[in-house]
């Protein structure tokens, strides 16, 4: 069975809307496999002001 498709352009502004669309959507799906990843990962540890400002160095792109 053969697949027909059709290609047609679309205005820059329907195509930026379209983009953001995307962009939202697979940040969604990012944050969603994030949230799982740390759900599995095991218990948890308090954050202190030492493991914030470990994790806020990290964040930014710090070196350990």
């Amino acid at each position: 069975m053969s697949k027909d498709t059709m290609s047609f352009a679309l205005a820059e502004v329907l195509r930026s809307h379209v983009d953001r669309r995307d962009q939202q959507e697979q940040a969604k799906r990012r944050l969603r496999e994030l949230i799982e990843e740390g759900l599995s990962s095991g218990s948890g540890r308090r954050l202190t002001r030492r493991v914030a400002a470990e994790l806020k160095k990290r964040a930014l792109g710090a070196p350990d």
